[in-house]
């Protein structure tokens, strides 16, 4: 599946990708303060599309006149997600490389994911997460309607082989509604 925006292209991650991945995810200011540490090589981006990226509702971000993948956008849904949620939730998460900070260009690709879960995979409720220092990633989750719905103080993450405080965000079916009545 493929969704396409004014200036975006959403679709499947191939492992064609990985060159472009890698000089984005390469960027320690990129991964880290997302979750996930900063890629070493082509091979290991290519690895990481063929085990992570490649699945079901995760998406290359694309710009519309070149089809290069910039960034990343996914849905996890219910029991997937780190957080955990019933079959009719979801969580979503994103990044884009630094060179495309400040464009408005996730919240494009949000808005039409967002619609997608609640209108094609019926979802009732999505959730989001930030960790402390992500300004960029919470200012996105607030443009798109997200409201602070807790914290999480002092969790291991894994990925990074850290204790970390995460914020979470949370929009209903409802309130997207709303706002797009």
């Amino acid at each position: 599946m493929e969704f396409f925006t004014k200036r975006l292209v959403l679709r499947p991650w191939i492992e064609s990708d990985a060159e472009s991945l890698y000089q984005y995810a390469k960027n320690p200011n990129v991964g880290p303060i997302a979750g996930w540490p900063v890629h070493t090589s082509i091979e290991n981006s290519r690895d990481i599309i063929r085990n992570v990226l490649a699945v079901s509702e995760t998406y290359a971000v694309c710009l519309k006149e070149d089809n290069i993948a910039i960034g990343s956008i996914g849905l996890i849904i219910g029991n997937a997600s780190n957080i955990v949620l019933p079959d009719n939730e979801g969580e979503l998460g994103y990044w884009i490389g630094e060179p495309f900070w400040g464009q408005g260009l996730i919240p494009e690709a949000c808005e039409v994911l967002i619609r997608h879960a609640f209108e094609d995979l019926k979802l009732e409720c999505l959730w989001c997460g930030y960790f402390d220092g992500n300004e960029k990633s919470k200012r996105v989750q607030e443009k798109c309607g997200f409201l602070y719905h807790h914290t999480n103080k002092d969790i291991r993450w894994a990925l990074m082989d850290d204790i970390r405080t995460e914020h979470i965000t949370c929009l209903t079916k409802e309130c997207w509604r709303r706002k797009n009545a």
